[in-house]
């Protein structure tokens, strides 16, 4: 399983973690990932720290959970980025978006 999700440690949100690519070959599992969570949730930690590799269609991907969780009013953050990873990010603007760590 290339995605995981559990809850937050502060049992406040939802940690989803990312294993090998993040790609459309994800997206299914991304998905339920975060529609499985409990209602109302808007705080999400999507750790990237095993993800290898991240392309357009995780961007969109990443949008999707932003809209679910509640769109501005969202606390979606992205951690442990490989450099890779964080420059797709911050070409992408997402910065504006999420806070990424």
């Amino acid at each position: 399983m290339s995605v995981v999700a559990s809850a937050a440690a502060n049992g406040s949100g939802m940690v989803i973690r990312v294993r090998g690519r993040f790609d459309f070959s994800t997206h299914q599992e991304f998905r339920a990932a975060y529609e499985n969570s409990a209602p109302g949730t808007r705080a999400f930690e999507v750790d990237l720290k095993e993800a290898t590799y991240l392309d357009s269609s995780a961007l969109g991907m990443l949008l999707l959970l932003r809209d679910h969780a509640g769109g501005d009013l969202a606390q979606i953050c992205i951690t442990h980025c490989n450099p890779d990873v964080r420059k797709i990010l911050t070409i992408s603007n997402f910065e504006e978006l999420f806070t990424i760590q």
